[in-house]
């Protein structure tokens, strides 16, 4: 059996996690931490959590509401989730031996005009009645909070359980902790095909193969297809998007922005270093390629940045690159595969990064049966 930070050859574990993302890599830590033999493969190939912008995600997002109408009434019975799951950061954030610059300080969706606004206040009307606590600013209600926004805006749509974590160190800070519970880490690790063995899992890889009692598919869009090989139909698909990050200011941005009806997401980090991202697209990859970036996405999304907070035109970029958002149907999937006892799905739900720790943690819990602290079989993978 090969080692932790080996690509892997292969072996016997009492559970495969196939994917080492946010959620794979918590799974993989808590499964580890209570006696079990783990082995996390990951393909290294389009990752939403290694090119994540890291931002705290509760009040439901403009994209949705302008790209998914059809979904919304679904997605809306899942809001409750999504302030326990910056809860549960924080406790993870807290139990991590390195800070990982997580910060809740209250996330702004503005309007540019009166419509908007009233749109937004419809959106705080659903957004209480599901759990999720956020209100209307007006105009200068908005100017005393966040002066650094500009002054043409209307007012915005405030929840106060918003923020932002650093992904870089929040990936490396959670491997560690899995690697030190022992957890094998195996990277550059492609899965090629599952089947059903007598008992358990045959785990066919480039790199050997794997046994296992159960498996977890947690593998972001490429779950679908893996899937799919056992007779399963779990409908994933990528979602490339495009990201931005300037050079360092001074303090400037103290919250997570984002626009009424536009593709923005703003935030600042530690560093001062200001993340532009939001929901641009990027181009599809190619074969083993990864998401590429497009020019004009690069173009709008820091001009819309320029438009909300205007003292962003003076920095510089610093860096672009695009990765890719899994979506299956905006809400999660967890739990067993009732055709195929011992295949687990954990595939977040939008805005995977923010639900990643909290899924993998009601996941864990129903796999080791122990109480599961929320009720979690609207996401059971049969509904499909």
């Amino acid at each position: 059996m090969s080692g932790p930070n080996e690509p892997g050859s292969g072996g016997q574990y009492d559970v495969v996690i196939v994917g080492g993302g946010i959620t794979g890599m918590c799974l993989s830590w808590f499964l580890a931490e209570s006696g079990l033999s783990v082995a996390c493969l990951d393909h290294g190939r389009d990752s939403g959590s290694t090119a994540n912008a890291g931002s705290m995600h509760v009040q439901m997002q403009s994209r949705l509401i302008r790209l998914f109408p059809d979904r919304l009434e679904d997605f809306k019975r899942t809001l409750w989730l999504y302030p326990l799951a910056v809860e549960f950061w924080q406790q993870l954030a807290a139990d991590l031996e390195d800070d990982v610059e997580l910060v809740i300080n209250g996330g702004l969706m503005v309007a540019e005009d009166a419509e908007q606004l009233e749109s937004l206040g419809r959106k705080c009307a659903i957004e209480n009645s599901h759990g999720v606590n956020t209100r209307i600013l007006d105009r200068g209600e908005l100017q005393r909070i966040a002066p650094y926004l500009s002054d043409r805006l209307h007012g915005a749509c405030y929840c106060e359980h918003e923020g932002k974590v650093n992904p870089l160190k929040a990936n490396a800070a959670i491997e560690h902790r899995a690697l030190s519970a022992g957890a094998a880490i195996h990277r550059e690790v492609a899965v090629l095909g599952i089947e059903q063995g007598k008992p358990g899992f045959d785990v066919h890889t480039n790199k050997g193969n794997y046994q296992s009692e159960r498996v977890v598919l947690a593998a972001g869009s490429g779950s679908g297809e893996l899937a799919g090989g056992l007779g399963i139909d779990l409908p994933t698909r990528a979602e490339p998007l495009h990201m931005n990050v300037t050079d360092a200011a001074e303090p400037l941005i103290e919250h997570l922005v984002q626009h009424a009806s536009r593709p923005i997401t703003l935030k600042q980090l530690y560093s001062g270093h200001v993340v532009v991202g939001g929901g641009w697209p990027a181009a599809e990859g190619d074969g083993e390629a990864p998401p590429g970036v497009l020019s004009d996405s690069v173009q709008g999304n820091l001009e819309l940045a320029c438009e909300i907070v205007p003292r962003v035109a003076s920095l510089r970029l610093l860096r672009t690159w695009a990765g890719v958002n899994p979506l299956v149907d905006l809400v999660s999937v967890l739990g067993e595969a009732p055709s195929v006892p011992g295949l687990f799905v954990a595939v977040p739900g939008d805005a995977g990064y923010t639900l990643g720790p909290i899924c993998a943690r009601l996941l864990a819990d129903r796999m080791l049966d122990r109480p599961v602290s929320q009720p979690i079989d609207q996401f059971r993978p049969e509904r499909f």
